[in-house]
């Protein structure tokens, strides 16, 4: 496997020698100071150019960059919004483990851009083109202290969301139940969690991409039950998953009520935990629910 160092040579040296790029920087969790190193992060680069063109018709110039397992070309998934003209991406997976988000873009494209980055080092600027940019920091993603109405919005999305969860389970409809706790009730919890943090840190740091990095913050015991919050796909297993779930968001939620000095509606949520209790012992021929 390349280096770092190999790699960024590898970046540099590509720009220096082509005159149709103008400048190079790059973005993302190599920028930032905060951000775990490990062998999986990803190059993400810039190259800005005249054109985008010349790139994109002849594409055997990313040869250099060594032997591909398999690619992306994101601007030409339907999925996506693009602007190919303007900026244009290879994602690509090398056989030596490195990874590889290669863009071109155009000038009047990143000046557009970049002032919005935080996470951002210029490696070269043949013709001074690109602003002055900060030290790089991820303070943009730090948590953010939440209003009253936030956290009481996010105790009731919360609460309410178990209904379906609860529903699901009984009809075991797995693949269902999976996306409301996972897309719908979940983040509710990793909400609160974060809150917790940073209440705990004066809302200095981030707790990563979907919570990733809560471990670094949270107790022992609250993160071991946070984990545990994910089942196997099991109906009975998936009850005491959100039953866990449930303990878990209470007693976080009344720390940081405290803390935010308001009051937690209980009432709400017990008589949602209720429900759920009450569905889980509901027989599955049942003709109605009470």
């Amino acid at each position: 496997m390349r280096t770092e160092q190999e790699m960024f040579d590898l970046i540099l040296n590509t720009a220096k020698e082509d005159e149709r790029i103008r400048a190079v920087y790059i973005n993302g969790s190599r920028t930032n100071p905060n951000a775990i190193k490990d062998i999986f992060q990803d190059y993400d680069v810039i190259y800005v150019v005249n054109d985008t063109k010349s790139f994109r018709e002849d594409r055997s110039w990313i040869d250099r960059f060594g032997q591909r397992l398999y690619m992306q070309y994101p601007e030409e998934n339907s999925k996506y919004e693009s602007d190919v003209e303007n900026c244009y991406g290879w994602l690509i997976q090398f056989a030596d483990g490195n990874r590889l988000d290669l863009h071109v873009c155009t000038l009047s494209y990143v000046l557009n851009t970049i002032k919005k980055e935080r996470l951002c080092k210029i490696l070269l600027d043949k013709d001074s083109c690109l602003p002055q940019m900060p030290k790089e920091t991820d303070e943009d993603y730090w948590i953010k202290q939440p209003t009253n109405r936030q956290f009481l919005e996010t105790c009731n999305e919360y609460w309410w969301g178990l209904n379906n969860v609860a529903k699901g389970l009984w009809r075991q409809e797995i693949p269902y139940v999976m996306d409301m706790l996972n897309y719908c009730v979940r983040p509710q919890l990793i909400l609160l969690l974060e809150w917790k943090i940073g209440f705990k840190t004066s809302f200095s740091v981030s707790a990563g991409k979907s919570g990733k990095y809560m471990y670094r913050w949270l107790e022992e015991d609250n993160w071991d039950k946070f984990l545990k919050t994910y089942p196997a796909g099991k109906v009975e297993d998936i009850w005491q998953a959100v039953f866990i779930m449930c303990d878990l968001f209470n007693d976080i939620a009344k720390e940081v009520t405290n803390k935010m000095n308001i009051i937690y509606n209980e009432l709400e949520a017990n008589n949602s935990l209720k429900f759920l209790r009450d569905v889980h012992k509901l027989p599955k021929d049942a003709k109605e629910v009470y």
